[in-house]
């Protein structure tokens, strides 16, 4: 029964986790993928059209204000049927895989070229073709065939050919049980499998943060102002800082890679446990925070703030459990 001050949200959640893997097929498919990801990318690039934007006059709060986008050329992608049949019939030629693995490729590919455009319209991206540096490959769910009682995975390679991948008496099977599983992504020695999942949560407060150098700092109204020291996560920080200086500067590798490791185990630690914390004190709560990114602060300023990873702590606070 909902409360006067409760409302009820459904939150869609996912969680993704890594199983390895050892198969010499997984190479030749993902050098493939990555191949036919690039060429498709320049097939679309080169059929992109290039309009110019013109200003638009709009009335807002009883006055007209031109409306001026950011770029005066404006890229349309091909999305008509013809090109798509074009694209797909050019792909096909010499693929050695499911068919279903060239449409995995075109759909990624123009994921790709949809979010350079809405990156390069808000001048965060420059007029130069994405290209692909990574390895993997993203599987699509016709390709996939899943067994929740055996907690496995069929994908299907070529007619007849599969590679199956197990999640049963893995160290989070307890954490996705009821869970459906989404598009397999998958790297040369493993792969990743996200989850999804819906939970309906009654929200009873809503807490705003600052996000301060050696603090974050809350307020609600019920509540008033909330103080977490952010101090020994700082000290985690500097501490580690002069100690992989000293172990470059002697160069040694081993010891500063040593180093990276346990500074992230520490800071993996520390954010664990100040999240935990803070959903036991304010259970059903949502968390708002300022936006961080700026770039006309002072550089030592700007250098401080790197020291305090900002999103991890943000995206670990929302997480719901």
């Amino acid at each position: 029964m909902l409360r006067s001050n409760e409302v009820c949200q459904t939150l869609e959640l996912v969680r993704s986790y890594s199983v390895p893997i050892r198969d010499d097929r997984v190479r030749g498919l993902i050098t493939w993928y990555v191949k036919a990801l690039q060429n498709a990318i320049d097939i679309i690039w080169d059929n992109i059209e290039w309009r110019y934007s013109f200003p638009k006059i709009v009335r807002r709060g009883g006055k007209l204000i031109t409306n001026m986008g950011l770029k005066m050329h404006v890229p349309v992608i091909p999305k008509d049927r013809a090109f798509k049949k074009r694209l797909r019939d050019e792909l096909m030629k010499g693929n050695p895989y499911a068919a279903h693995w060239v449409d995995a490729v075109i759909r990624t590919a123009y994921s790709i070229i949809e979010s350079w455009r809405k990156r390069y319209l808000k001048g965060k991206a420059r007029k130069i073709k994405p290209r692909i540096r990574r390895r993997f490959a993203r599987c699509k769910i016709t390709l996939m065939k899943i067994d929740y009682q055996a907690k496995s995975i069929r994908i299907t390679l070529r007619q007849g050919e599969y590679l199956t991948i197990s999640w049963r008496s893995t160290w989070f099977e307890h954490r996705v049980r009821g869970w459906t599983v989404g598009e397999v992504i998958i790297k040369d020695d493993r792969v990743v499998i996200p989850f999804k999942s819906s939970k309906e949560i009654y929200v009873r407060r809503v807490i705003g943060w600052d996000s301060n150098e050696l603090s974050l700092d809350g307020y609600e109204p019920s509540i008033g102002f909330i103080h977490v020291d952010l101090k020994p996560l700082q000290s985690i920080k500097i501490t580690y800082e002069r100690k992989k200086a000293i172990a470059q500067r002697r160069g040694k590798r081993d010891l500063y890679e040593k180093y990276v490791r346990r500074e992230r185990n520490r800071e993996k630690d520390f954010i664990n446990k100040l999240s935990a914390g803070l959903r036991m004190l304010f259970p059903n709560t949502i968390y708002v925070f300022e936006d961080l990114v700026s770039r006309r602060r002072a550089k030592n300023r700007r250098k401080r703030n790197a020291r305090t990873p900002w999103r991890r702590i943000h995206r670990r606070m929302s997480e719901v459990d």
